[in-house]
């Protein structure tokens, strides 16, 4: 008889312990907020494009994703985020973006902070979402400001000769993403309001790498805040850390939901 497929072996459950301290954090604070990074959409099957893996046809996810390429590469920038949308047209919200979305409409959790740009938070049910790196539902001219619906630059790309989405002005148009090369949005400075007035910040599926995202839960803990850690691997702030757990968000966030709220049903 042929050998029996190998299986991979489960990944590791959060420890209750670890569970229960990110739940008294959310329930003994004042005002509480998130900030969500790649791992979160990573558990939704999208990948990041970010680190060594962050490579396609040879060419780095930062010299693709560039306002430089944008400019003056359009067709090859244009493919890379066709094959950007076309994954995130499959994505759906898993659950940890549901319990987020959960604690916020009960209070729990005041608004959540994102460096990703798939809209799956909102999807999922969360209001006032601050995306400090823009979204891919949407387009943006660079020159005269309009802004479309995403599937709208895809229905001009269709029928460009070259490929290429332009503006009603005749310029190329860009997802409207913060690319490599511009300015952050005014999101970001909303963002620091809100951590430095909280006294609970939870960094999630983010390596606290990306500044200035990575300051934001320094500013509440500079506050005296305490600041909880989830998400698979090191980062450097993990000895400073009230809570630390390494585990999968879609493990760890749908419990802590369900002790600070009580079970869904």
């Amino acid at each position: 008889m042929p050998d029996a497929p190998a299986t991979q072996p489960a990944e590791p459950r959060a420890g209750e312990d670890e569970v229960r301290a990110l739940a008294q954090l959310l329930t003994g604070a004042r005002r509480a907020w998130a900030l969500t990074g790649a791992g979160m959409s990573t558990e939704s099957g999208l990948p990041d494009y970010r680190g060594p893996s962050g490579m396609w046809r040879n060419r780095r996810f930062e010299e693709l994703a560039s306002i430089t390429a944008m400019r003056d590469e359009p067709r090859e920038f244009w493919e890379f985020y066709r094959m950007r949308l076309d994954g995130l047209g499959a994505a759906r919200p898993n659950p940890a973006h549901e319990a987020l979305a959960r604690l916020q409409a009960a209070g729990a959790l005041e608004r959540v902070v994102t460096q990703n740009v798939d809209g799956l938070h909102q999807e999922a049910g969360s209001e006032g979402v601050l995306e400090l790196h823009g979204s891919l539902r949407v387009a943006r001219c660079r020159s005269c400001g309009a802004e479309l619906d995403i599937e709208e630059a895809r229905a001009r790309w269709s029928s460009a000769d070259d490929a290429v989405p332009r503006c009603d002005c005749g310029e190329v148009l860009g997802p409207g993403v913060v690319l490599f090369g511009e300015a952050l949005p005014l999101a970001i400075e909303t963002a620091f309001e809100l951590a430095t007035g909280a006294d609970v910040a939870l960094a999630l599926g983010t390596s606290l790498e990306v500044f200035p995202a990575a300051h934001l839960p320094l500013a509440t803990m500079e506050r005296g805040g305490a600041v909880g850690i989830v998400t698979k691997g090191r980062t450097q702030f993990d000895d400073v850390a009230t809570v630390r757990v390494d585990a999968r968000l879609g493990d760890v966030l749908p419990r802590v939901a369900d002790l600070v709220l009580g079970p869904v049903g």
